[in-house]
């Protein structure tokens, strides 16, 4: 291997036995990378893009680069809870082209299920045909064969942290409280950073959580890029900061998730086992708890809270704008490039807008 100064740029010229019609190939300094510039495949640390990967990824290569969907490829996500927001962002990464997919769901399929579930054949019996998981992982695969996509049974509190190790990405869809707080501590017990997303979808409107830890990524501004650095609270660190240290224009909807979230964990139910004849116990909790954390009242109106209690199905066009989304924020994790999300995403279908939160220790 010879080096050649092409137009002061660090190209190498590669030695027959090495190449054969791939001329020139390219060392980056800045993170040790080997560049093979005619066939745009890159080797990594001993890895590199198939010709398979890079034909059938080549728009995707085109729009966020090689490397990021090199990346993409060697990257293990798992997400538990299938419901018809995590099925979209299931659909989203496996198109996109991530390593592998591990589900997590041994519910059956019912008339709720098969109303937000589009993986679920339309011939499946409802409670005979095999779990949730099951029947989306059967699905899956057929949108993009070079993806493994994989089931994992038992319950996700089962789980130990150990198993979470040898996963980049965990996803929890419409878990109790006491789940994200758990899942999201294992993430971080972790030697290894591992990124932790929680979202749940109710009637309208929905909220997405992102824990990435310590972050580095880089950021592209003007003709440069700039090294930039993110510290994220864990969900547990982030619900606990006192609601009078809010912004005072905080999203309503964070606080009525925060109610909801409250009276399922008292009442001990399960996200969606809820209905109108809970309504004068949730609101008297919200009263309760915006007395203790110096809040008014109409800051969690009593419509919203009505919504997110009575119609507890996915809406499912809000399922498509939050699967879209997390979709988006976690090829932003796995790639290392543009400015991730932190930390509370919510998006109301009433008035149309999604609102990013930074609720950290760091708030004003």
């Amino acid at each position: 291997m010879e080096r050649d100064g092409i137009g002061g740029s660090n190209f190498f010229h590669l030695d027959a036995d090495i190449a054969s019609e791939t001329e020139y190939i390219k060392w980056d300094d800045c993170s040790g990378s080997l560049w093979i510039v005619e066939n745009r495949i890159s080797v990594m640390n001993g890895e590199e893009l198939t010709e398979q990967e890079t034909a059938l990824y080549d728009r995707q290569i085109r729009v966020w680069g090689v490397d990021a969907q090199r990346r993409l490829s060697k990257s293990h996500i798992f997400v538990s809870g299938l419901k018809g927001t995590a099925v979209e962002f299931c659909k989203n990464i496996v198109l996109a082209g991530v390593g592998s997919l591990t589900l997590n769901d041994d519910n059956p399929v019912t008339a709720e299920a098969l109303a937000a579930n589009f993986l679920i054949p339309f011939d499946e019996n409802m409670g005979g045909g095999g779990s949730l998981a099951e029947l989306c992982c059967d699905s899956l695969k057929d949108f993009n064969p070079m993806v493994h996509v994989s089931v994992e049974k038992g319950d996700l509190s089962s789980f130990g942290v150990d198993f979470f190790e040898k996963f980049d990405v965990v996803v929890i869809n419409c878990c109790l409280l006491a789940a994200k707080k758990s899942v999201n501590e294992k993430c971080r017990k972790l030697s290894k950073r591992v990124a932790f997303y929680s979202v749940d979808c109710r009637d309208s409107c929905g909220e997405i959580f992102v824990d990435l830890q310590k972050y580095c990524y880089a950021k592209k501004k003007i003709d440069e890029t700039i090294e930039c650095q993110l510290q994220y609270p864990s969900f547990e660190e982030a619900i606990a900061i006192p609601w009078r240290s809010l912004p005072k224009r905080m999203s309503k909807l964070y606080f009525a998730m925060r109610v909801v979230e409250r009276f399922e964990e008292v009442e001990k139910r399960k996200p969606g086992e809820t209905s109108i004849a809970d309504m004068a116990n949730v609101l008297k909790l919200r009263n309760e708890l915006c007395l203790a954390h110096s809040l008014n009242e109409s800051q969690i109106p009593d419509t919203l809270l009505e919504r997110l209690v009575v119609s507890t199905k996915e809406f499912p066009p809000v399922s498509a704008v939050l699967g879209g989304i997390l979709g988006q924020e976690v090829i932003k994790a796995i790639s290392g490039k543009g400015d991730p999300l932190k930390n509370f995403f919510f998006f109301d279908a009433v008035d149309g807008k999604g609102v990013i939160e930074d609720i950290s220790t760091s708030t004003p």
